[in-house]
């Protein structure tokens, strides 16, 4: 079999469905948005600093920035662009984004509650589209299709880089088989058999989500990426969790990978 013969987006909804990955409702965000707005979008934030000074904005005025969160990139380069549009389909992210915007007097960014598979023909098209670490999608063919068509000039896309945003270790201590989520070599895969030859380039950030000092908070996260855990699971994972350091539980860092391109025409999607 050679390269060309391979269904790259095929194996990613493949690879997404034996990984059980729990579908995360528009709720499940809203209840994040002050927390990742206090731990993740601080202008001093390593992730985003690397991001940013990575963004080509030369010949850009316009931004669309999808899976925004509390504006996060958005309103960090809104002061270089005429007019951003930050994207999600959480209400409670978009309210926090606002707000965030107001606090910082950024009255030409427009928040529009959209989510990935919905329809885009309304949104508008932008110089720039950016998708930071809102990239596990249900369909990643459709969804660079998308961004793809969004934007005039440049796009830039996040990925992760680790096959999981729980340790191995942690899903055998609920007694759980180990999973693997699909990571930045499908996208890459993708978009070149889509004719797009993008480039990849890699962030090392720290870990903001990830706060287990207390039982309570470890436990939380744990359902974050497991869903509802049984009582067996729940007894297992604190007698795990009571013999560990708990500042090492997760690793300090998280890597991503950025995955960008000029954009280019495109025939009909898929």
């Amino acid at each position: 079999m050679l390269i060309d013969d391979i269904d790259f987006a095929g194996l990613y909804r493949q690879q997404l469905a034996l990984a059980h990955r729990t579908e995360k409702t528009p709720d499940h965000w809203d209840k994040r948005a002050e927390k990742m707005a206090e731990n993740c979008a601080s202008p001093q934030d390593s992730y985003l600093q690397q991001l940013v000074a990575k963004i080509d904005l030369r010949g850009a005025q316009s931004l669309f920035d999808m899976g925004c969160g509390p504006g996060t990139v958005a309103l960090a380069l809104a002061d270089n662009l005429e007019t951003v549009y930050g994207v999600d389909y959480s209400t409670g992210m978009l309210e926090v984004a606002e707000r965030r915007a107001r606090q910082q007097g950024a009255d030409n960014v427009t928040w529009v509650r959209r989510a990935w598979e919905e329809e885009w023909d309304a949104l508008p098209v932008c110089d720039i589209a950016v998708a930071s670490r809102s990239t596990l999608v249900a369909d990643m063919r459709q969804a660079m299709e998308k961004l793809n068509r969004q934007a005039r000039l440049r796009v830039y896309t996040t990925h992760l880089v680790s096959t999981s945003f729980m340790s191995p270790v942690i899903q055998r201590a609920l007694g759980r088989e180990v999973v693997e989520l699909p990571n930045y070599i499908y996208a890459l895969n993708v978009l070149y058999q889509m004719g797009i030859y993008a480039q990849v380039d890699f962030i090392r950030g720290p870990n903001c989500q990830q706060d287990n000092s207390t039982y309570a908070r470890f436990e939380e996260n744990v359902k974050w990426s497991f869903g509802t855990l049984s009582d067996d699971e729940r007894e297992r994972l604190y007698r795990w969790y009571q013999q560990q350091n708990v500042s090492t539980i997760s690793p300090p860092s998280r890597d991503w990978a950025l995955i960008y391109w000029d954009s280019v025409p495109l025939g009909a999607t898929s």
